[in-house]
């Protein structure tokens, strides 16, 4: 397999209004983490961490030049590999167990880190017997309600649950923006996790549905509009209709 330098694994692209993407683009899209960079006046938001494979504050040292909130939206591998690297890290209570413990089980590291995984390896050690996530206790624990200020922004914490117990979406009002973690995003759903419930789901969907969204940042694959997201919600309702 392709080997490329760690200073490559990353890649950041600036969106409007102190908003960036950051991903790592030698995972396969299925796999690949969306990691959002939120900008403030005072405070940054760092949405999710990525795989751990390669440290996000060594090859993006410009994330720690000012404060920031490292969120995770849940603790499945994928999201949280890189949390242990920031001072302040915030889960929501319903697991925040597994940020402090996590295992390959509880974060599914164990189904899912292997070959099928990557386009490329970056180029240090890997092998996927001693693939960890790291321990990373949450310093601050986040429910439905509760703000996340970061001086001129502000971001509303939403309970979630559905795809995990504790998954979270966080939504700007002022812009109209919904960063949806897993519970949403334009790709095949997860849904059938060990922790996963589908009369949570459907709660979860059906409250973002009455949210006026503009734009949907989502846990993996492209963004997409708020039309977007009525079609995808209703599409998810159409294949369950049991839950409707």
């Amino acid at each position: 397999m392709k080997i490329v330098s760690r200073d490559q694994w990353f890649e950041v692209e600036h969106r409007h209004d102190g908003i960036c993407l950051i991903h790592e683009p030698y995972i396969r899209p299925f796999y690949r983490c969306n990691l959002w960079h939120i900008q403030g006046r005072e405070r940054d938001a760092l949405i999710d961490s990525g795989s751990g494979l390669v440290s996000l504050r060594e090859q993006l040292p410009w994330l720690t030049e000012r404060p920031l909130l490292a969120v995770a939206s849940h603790t499945h591998f994928d999201h949280i590999a890189g949390h242990h690297e920031f001072p302040e890290r915030l889960v929501h209570p319903a697991e925040a167990d597994i940020l402090a413990a996590p295992t390959g089980a509880n974060t599914l590291a164990k189904d899912f880190v292997g070959d099928e995984m990557f386009e490329a390896h970056p180029d240090c050690p890997l092998c996927y017997a001693e693939y960890r996530v790291k321990a990373a206790p949450a310093t601050r624990l986040i429910e439905e309600g509760d703000v996340l200020d970061l001086g001129d922004r502000v971001l509303q914490v939403l309970h979630t649950p559905g795809h995990s117990p504790g998954g979270i979406s966080l939504w700007e009002a002022a812009t109209q923006t919904l960063f949806s973690g897993d519970i949403l995003y334009d790709g095949p759903l997860i849904e059938d996790a060990y922790h996963s419930n589908l009369e949570d789901y459907a709660q979860s969907l059906a409250r973002l549905r009455q949210l006026p969204v503009r734009n949907v940042h989502g846990g993996h694959f492209p963004s997409f509009s708020g039309e977007r997201m009525h079609e995808l919600i209703g599409q998810w309702f159409n294949d369950h209709p049991q839950l409707t």
